[in-house]
């Protein structure tokens, strides 16, 4: 791509901020680090949880940056909230009281996951359905501030503006065939195994970090931390942890089809097709 367009590339994904895990979140390679600059991967400290506000700060003047010294800029990554704030913006709801916080606590313990879901589905569905499966801490968040401001959280972040104006950037999605797609998430558990997860995994374990923090979230931690432990052997973590890749595909596919509708879809598979039909696009 560089020789094509002399870009840079820029991380994101919540995850692979993270120098903890630089195999499990399937960081770019050596290789691919060595033919183009990439910028905020592996640059933050797992104890140290970002937010997508935290994101936008360090991303706005990297992206300025760049262009002025000539280059484009190609922001890369999975996590739809970092490109909804990077082209529509963002807007942080205000603090909640303690008794709110506590209230959706409490509702979250004496029900559980997926009951709290269907409440939280009554008051702001569109967080509901974009928040990950098993993300406690966000799940609180929305459902506090619906109760402590009357309003859905979805609404306070939609009351922004972007800190790209439109005339100035251009998205794209690749959209593979779902079965493809999903082959591909199951072979990227096996090498990733082979390449040293699990290792990743015990060191990150062995800190006893929070399980709140985003980086206790990534796909495939809770599955090989339990093998690790004993809970389950290696052939169980390994399908899980494919389970959960595919799920996690799919939310992301939902949600690039649901927020980003008119963006130009890809849906070659393999990488050479991919970067033709990129190219082909490219203004």
């Amino acid at each position: 791509m560089a020789e094509r367009i002399d870009a840079e590339i820029i991380n994101a994904d919540a995850i692979q901020l993270y120098s903890d895990l630089n195999v499990l979140t399937a960081r770019p390679d050596p290789a691919d680090l060595a033919r183009v600059p990439h910028h905020l991967y592996g640059v933050a400290d797992g104890a140290d949880g970002w937010s997508v506000g935290r994101w936008l700060r360090a991303v706005t003047p990297l992206i300025d940056e760049i262009q002025g010294r000539g280059r484009a800029v190609v922001v890369v990554g999975g996590t739809g909230l970092y490109f909804r704030a990077l082209t529509v913006g963002l807007a942080d709801a205000p603090d909640v009281s303690a008794e709110a916080r506590a209230q959706a606590q409490a509702l979250f313990d004496a029900e559980g996951e997926g009951p709290f879901r269907m409440r939280l589905a009554r008051l702001d569905p569109a967080a509901e359905a974009r928040i990950a499966r098993n993300d406690r801490q966000r799940l609180l968040r929305a459902l506090s501030v619906a109760i402590g401001t009357g309003r859905a959280l979805s609404d306070w972040q939609a009351d922004t503006s972007p800190a790209l104006p439109p005339a100035l950037w251009r998205g794209l999605v690749l959209a593979p065939p779902r079965d493809a797609l999903y082959a591909r998430c199951d072979a990227r558990v096996e090498t990733m195994v082979a390449a040293g997860a699990l290792d990743e995994v015990a060191a990150l374990a062995a800190r006893g970090l929070s399980p709140d923090l985003p980086v206790m979230k990534a796909v495939g931690f809770r599955e090989m931390a339990g093998c690790l432990a004993g809970s389950h052997d290696l052939a169980f973590a390994i399908a899980a942890t494919r389970q959960e890749t595919r799920r996690y595909a799919k939310r992301q596919s939902t949600w690039f089809r649901n927020q980003t509708p008119d963006w130009p879809r890809i849906e070659a598979v393999e990488t050479q097709a991919q970067a033709a039909a990129l190219f082909s696009l490219w203004p």
